[in-house]
């Protein structure tokens, strides 16, 4: 018999794949998840908090029930806390059940760890103090509901200005909170250029949200009761009935470091194209707690996203099934919004050109999501990076209004297909005065890439 174990949050899609390819007589497989939930779109948690989703239910992919019903031993509850991968033709790992406390180990032949990704949360004073709220889980957003029903002021800091930070500045903002972003960045939206983050600041102002730059968390400040009162920098005070914590996520690797299995420069598992631990041929590893390859810079990079999670999931699930299939890598594709502005982007920053030694140029123009006479016209502004000589694409980014953020992905094939910006301009896009101006702004950007290229030369 195989054992599969793993979180089956993230783990899931594997383990389902598998199962589709082997019989509970060919595989057994056997899944730990810590958690009350098992299958579930932790993307969507700040949605469900601003109310877009109607309930916690909707997020929920797959119960424990039906993962049981289809031949997996789902256990709940229930945290691997040590893994000995070191035999040769398989190992064991140790679990504990959450409830009762008791120990056990169960053997393996097969081994996928998918234990995700854990939020930053710094070593700062009253971190921990009632109010303080990250948002990873479905536990954590339940939690965060409970508090906002409950507190009777209704002042929100939000600690970090990336894509949890900006959504859940939205979400609380629904919820009636004034609301204050402080980010440690010189803008918000650190995966974006600091051009483009300044277009998202100045629109996170429109909307009523005080965003303040560069300001460093030095400690939560909490009340005679001990609960949260305010957030302090070096320069100012904020005061919080509630705090939410957006600073980002590092690869939960606990146990997979003390087994000696090998990381990235980011703390990330490393595997091959199919998902297998370096060096360890029956260990498969998917999902937010391993690294991938950037196709585009060819250096690996932590790209914690539920799209890459899920193909992960189906790769690992074929190999464990014994077929066999590849993930090649990724461009770094992301889209996230703060209420009706919309934000995207693909490929490298000019920070990033830069430190793969990548001679780019850089361009930026400003267009609408439809022929501008056709009503409800939406501003879009695209900047493009190019690589100079070459003329091939590097990257995109894109803030706009309706219709701005799904045009990203244009850019998102033509980067995986290595073009130039010279072939862009020729790409035949869909058009319609309600769709889209003669010109598609992505392909705008790409034309004036183009002159930039022949005007920097080698």
């Amino acid at each position: 018999m195989g054992g599969l174990g793993g979180r089956a949050g993230r783990g899931g899609p594997a383990a389902s794949q598998a199962r589709r390819l082997k019989e509970p007589t060919e595989l057994e497989i056997v899944a730990f998840e810590r958690s009350h939930f098992a299958s579930y779109s932790a993307c969507g948690i700040p949605y469900w908090v601003g109310g877009d989703v109607p309930g916690r239910d909707e997020l929920i992919a797959r119960t424990p029930g039906e993962h049981r019903e289809r031949g997996i031993d789902l256990r709940m509850r229930t945290e691997v806390v040590e893994l000995d991968a070191a035999r040769h033709g398989g190992g064991r790992v140790r679990s504990r059940d959450l409830e009762s406390g008791a120990e056990s180990w169960t053997d393996f032949d097969k081994l996928v760890i998918a234990t995700g990704a854990r939020p930053v949360r710094p070593s700062l004073p009253g971190i921990d103090a009632p109010g303080v709220h990250g948002v990873q889980t479905l536990d954590d957003g339940q939690a965060l509901l409970d508090t906002l029903s409950r507190s009777t002021g209704r002042r929100a800091v939000v600690v970090g200005a990336g894509y949890i930070g900006v959504e859940m500045a939205e979400a609380l903002l629904k919820h009636g909170y004034e609301v204050t972003v402080v980010n440690r960045g010189e803008q918000p939206m650190a995966t974006l250029d600091p051009d483009m983050g300044r277009l998202v600041h100045e629109a996170m102002d429109g909307l009523g949200i005080t965003t303040v730059n560069d300001s460093p968390v030095t400690a939560v400040l909490t009340g005679p009761d001990g609960r949260v009162r305010a957030v302090a920098t070096d320069d100012a005070e904020y005061p919080a009935d509630v705090v939410v914590l957006g600073i980002g996520v590092e690869p939960e690797t606990t146990l997979a470091r003390a087994a000696g299995l090998p990381l990235g420069a980011y703390g990330g598992l490393l595997t091959d194209l199919a998902m297998r631990v370096r060096g360890h041929e029956q260990v498969w590893a998917g999902g937010d707690c391993v690294e991938v390859l950037d196709l585009v810079s060819g250096r690996e990079r932590h790209v914690p996203l539920g799209t890459h999670a899920n193909k992960h999931g189906q790769i690992i699930g074929a190999g464990v099934g014994g077929g066999y299939a590849t993930f090649p890598g990724v461009v770094g594709t992301a889209v996230s919004k703060v209420c009706d502005l919309e934000i995207a982007r693909t490929g490298l920053r000019e920070k990033d050109a830069r430190e793969v030694g990548l001679r780019h140029v850089a361009v930026t123009v400003e267009s609408t999501s439809r022929a501008g006479y056709y009503p409800d016209a939406a501003p879009m502004t695209v900047k493009m990076l190019a690589e100079r000589g070459t003329g091939r694409l590097l990257g995109v980014q894109i803030v706009g209004r309706e219709g701005a953020a799904k045009r990203v992905d244009i850019a998102a094939v033509a980067l995986t297909a290595g073009m130039t910006v010279e072939r862009m301009t020729s790409l035949d896009l869909g058009y319609a005065p309600p769709f889209s101006p003669v010109w598609d702004p992505v392909l705008v950007a790409a034309r004036k890439a183009v002159a930039a290229v022949r005007e920097a030369g080698y």
